[in-house]
């Protein structure tokens, strides 16, 4: 694990006692999400970032979902959502950087929502190249990220957040995430959506 990673974990294992009481007021708005990103996800499913479990509820009883994350404090707590889940979840803690527990082409889909905001730039590539390992030929992806906005009062408003998000979350508005998906060369693009403003990006592709 990287000296980032170990970083990430330690940070997560202390805002997973509270982190959803702090991340509410945003939680009001992703819910309204999960159900329609997650509601055509079938077949085998990994999870990159499952955090504290928001997701699971909206997966349907078709899905054999894989749910990792980081930190063994934020799969503690997304044990409590796992009774609301309709299928069948397996929850580990893994490196979403080595999945090497994971054999080439399982899963028919990968899902991560606001993970590689949190995830340092250099880091990115291997965590997609192990996507794109892990994904049958043909398999889809979809990631949500968060990014600077280029309106000026939006992007105000998260310059003023952007030290608490990072001290918290580790998270940062400047994250290069379409690009470096871009840049695996076994993963295709298929589609990008900003579903709030131009800050709240939802990347969509498969692997060839």
């Amino acid at each position: 694990m990287t000296h980032e990673n170990q970083g990430l974990r330690a940070k997560y294992q202390k805002t997973s006692w509270f982190y959803d009481l702090l991340d509410y007021p945003w939680e009001r708005q992703y819910r309204k999400w999960r159900p329609e990103i997650l509601k055509d996800v079938n077949g085998w499913v990994l999870e990159a970032g499952v955090g504290t479990g928001h997701n699971l509820r909206h997966y349907s009883q078709s899905v054999n979902l894989t749910a990792i994350d980081l930190s063994s404090g934020m799969l503690g707590q997304a044990r409590k959502r796992v009774r609301e889940a309709q299928c069948r979840v397996d929850l580990q803690e893994a490196d979403a950087t080595n999945l090497s527990r994971f054999a080439d082409g399982i899963f028919d889909w990968t899902i991560s929502t606001f993970m590689y905001c949190v995830m340092p730039d250099r880091l990115q590539p291997l965590a997609l190249k192990e996507m794109s390992r892990v994904l049958k030929p043909g398999g889809r992806f979809r990631l949500i990220e968060i990014l600077y906005s280029k309106k000026p009062a939006l992007r105000a408003r998260q310059k003023l957040l952007a030290p608490f998000v990072e001290f918290v979350y580790g998270a940062r508005f400047d994250r290069k995430t379409l690009d470096h998906v871009r840049s695996i060369q076994s993963l295709k693009v298929t589609r990008t959506t900003y579903l709030k403003a131009d800050a709240y990006l939802l990347i969509e592709g498969q692997r060839i």
